[in-house]
């Protein structure tokens, strides 16, 4: 029982960073209904630019320490938020009209180029990231053990979960971009600027994606320009389970292939650990195509 608490410690830690990541997937979606496939480079450029900035923090704040490191997110978080707002505008507005294949297309183009383009830029070479935050060790609770990044990744993502549940029901910017997500033409009528929402939340996406790479960054500090492969395409996949356009099944379903991922790999083999969440896609995608917390909805003809 010890061992699979541990599991499923480990398990949370994971599903935080991968919960972060599928938010932005589900967002674009609800909003355009288009998938970004690009939205998990904007996680490794997020790590990157952690990676960059950490040394001008440095000369301000001492690192590693909880302050700095807070700043080093915040500043990467800003910088991603800029990128998704360029990519938005240059990328995908002229082509908002246009069949949403062409816009998918897009989108697999623009993630080619900005992993191309950082092993151009950046190197193609593994780069160790900064530490950040300072060694407080281990904590044994009950029998398990946590190490203070897990605590770290764990509670950075209980707020910005529930700062985006604030932002989306109690705001005004919320309120629009819920307006534009049921009936964008409609909203539009009623005074609603859509292509403000619509940049907003792909700002607040690229955003979230750049806190996850920072906090994937830090738990596993070796950085390269393709490292936002796999747990983008895992985050979509959690979307999926989850019910994509939904904000809590993007988080539910995080957590889910973060636990599943870990529980495969300690009781079975490390081999399998990439394989379980698609095989978990195809399986959810046969019994419930909506995902746990979506609803079917019917196409009018």
């Amino acid at each position: 029982m010890i061992e699979f608490l541990q599991q499923l410690t480990n398990g949370l830690a994971l599903g935080s960073i991968l919960a972060l990541v599928a938010l932005g997937y589900t967002m674009v979606y609800g909003i355009l209904r288009f998938i970004n496939f690009a939205h998990g480079d904007l996680f490794m450029l997020g790590a990157f630019a952690g990676y960059y900035v950490a040394p001008w923090v440095a000369r301000a704040l001492p690192l590693p320490s909880l302050s700095g490191a807070l700043v080093v997110l915040a500043v990467s978080m800003l910088v991603c938020a800029i990128i998704g707002l360029l990519i938005e505008r240059f990328a995908y507005r002229p082509l908002r009209n246009q069949p949403r294949l062409t816009m998918l297309i897009t989108a697999i183009g623009v993630s080619l180029f900005l992993e191309n383009g950082g092993q151009w830029l950046l190197g193609a070479a593994p780069k160790r990231f900064p530490l950040l935050l300072p060694a407080w060790g281990q904590w044994k609770i009950a029998g398990l053990t946590m190490n203070s990044n897990q605590c770290v990744v764990i509670l950075v993502t209980t707020l910005m979960l529930l700062a985006l549940r604030f932002i989306v029901l109690n705001t005004r910017m919320g309120r629009a971009m819920r307006a534009v997500a049921c009936n964008p033409d409609a909203a539009a009528l009623m005074g609603v600027d859509t292509n403000r929402v619509i940049a907003f939340t792909f700002a607040l996406g690229s955003a979230l994606a750049a806190a996850a790479g920072v906090l994937f960054a830090i738990n596993y500090p070796s950085i390269d320009p393709l490292m936002g492969i796999l747990p983008g395409l895992k985050a979509f996949v959690a979307a999926v389970l989850g019910g994509i356009g939904n904000l809590p099944g993007a988080a539910l379903g995080g957590l889910i292939i973060g636990i599943t991922e870990t529980m495969v790999a300690g009781y079975i083999s490390s081999t399998y650990k990439d394989a379980i969440a698609f095989a978990v896609l195809i399986i959810i995608l046969l019994v419930r195509p909506s995902g746990l917390l979506g609803k079917r909805e019917n196409d009018k003809v």
